[in-house]
């Protein structure tokens, strides 16, 4: 890994554990987020849910930024009821729910999405429960789904937008001219999706040639549909990742 030039596309602020550990290993981390986390304009519809929460039975939360954003509203106007059992679908949403004094959650242990959640014992008979989830805008609605043709009644609540970042993409263009990017990490499927579209048709030409780590089958489709050549699936989060990146750059 010395002297590589790898990629992270994470949000801002959500990159640093993956780029520090890169710079352990002797590589050089490329910081280009791919999604913007922004404030929702108006937080009524999560005022609403606070007043409301006591009337569900479980609280699901699809990733961090819908912990702390939901949160950053929900806890400033009351305590989290003590009634309302909490959900979450990886390690990283775990930690932010623990930095906010919520403990006790319900989450798979060894792949990090929606179906996994849904395999777990505690969804597998939920007929007649309230289910709140805690996401972002335009999320999948598969778990919200299955849990309503299982019988819950669910809401949902936006807690965040994303958005394309304004970003100039000179700097992974000059690293890809200079023959020195050598390989990309993507974490969601519509972080691909930017991607593609904020490096340009230069860029896109490069990037199909690239190393491109993900850890989740549905990114590896995307990126196949993309026209991505060079696709390694690796294992959950980013010590998935990081393994991945290993294997392939000690390989000869």
């Amino acid at each position: 890994m010395a002297g590589r030039h790898i990629v992270v596309t994470r949000p801002a602020g959500q990159a640093i554990d993956l780029a520090e550990q890169l710079y352990e290993l002797g590589a050089h981390p490329v910081l280009f987020p791919v999604l913007a986390i922004e404030d929702v304009a108006d937080t009524t519809e999560i005022l609403d849910v606070a007043i409301r929460l006591d009337q569900y039975d479980w609280a699901v939360f699809v990733s961090p930024n819908a912990v702390d954003k939901g949160l950053a509203v929900v806890l400033t106007h009351r305590q989290w009821p003590t009634n309302v059992r909490v959900a979450t679908v990886g390690h990283s949403s775990e930690q932010a729910l623990a930095r906010h004094g919520i403990g006790n959650v319900v989450a798979p242990q060894e792949r990090f999405d929606s179906e996994a959640l849904l395999e777990l014992p505690e969804f597998a008979n939920v007929g007649g429960q309230r289910v709140i989830i805690f996401r972002g805008d335009g999320g999948r609605d598969l778990f919200g789904d299955t849990l309503k043709a299982r019988g819950a009644m669910v809401d949902y609540v936006t807690c965040y937008r994303r958005a394309v970042p304004a970003l100039d993409p000179a700097p992974l263009l000059k690293l890809w001219h200079d023959g020195r990017l050598d390989a990309m990490t993507i974490t969601s499927s519509e972080g691909l999706r930017n991607l593609y579209e904020m490096v340009g048709k230069l860029g896109q030409s490069w990037l199909k040639k690239t190393p491109t780590f993900v850890p989740h089958a549905r990114i590896a489709e995307q990126a196949r549909t993309l026209g991505l050549t060079r696709v390694i699936l690796t294992g959950p989060a980013d010590a998935g990742l990081l393994a991945g990146l290993l294997a392939h750059f000690s390989s000869p």
